[in-house]
């Protein structure tokens, strides 16, 4: 069994905004994956952004400057 970790998670209201984190975060050399929307959480869009905690900040400076939408940010055992 795979052994939960902390995660930030960043979630979406569109799949739009979602797909645009990927490509953002593959261009820009960043960390983390799209995954599923956990079901601790609700967002509009069912994808979610999940990176290793100490990305929080590069992610949101990367995010703001792209001008992408961001539903919500959470720490989670994922």
């Amino acid at each position: 069994m795979i052994q939960k970790q902390e995660r930030v998670v960043f979630t979406f209201h569109t799949t739009t905004d979602a797909m645009a984190m990927e490509a953002l975060c593959k261009a820009e050399n960043l960390g983390g994956r799209m995954i599923p929307v956990p079901g601790e959480i609700t967002a509009d869009c069912g994808l979610a952004w999940c990176a290793e905690p100490g990305l929080a900040e590069a992610l949101t400076h990367a995010l703001n400057t792209a001008g992408i939408p961001v539903q919500g940010v959470y720490r989670l055992m994922v």
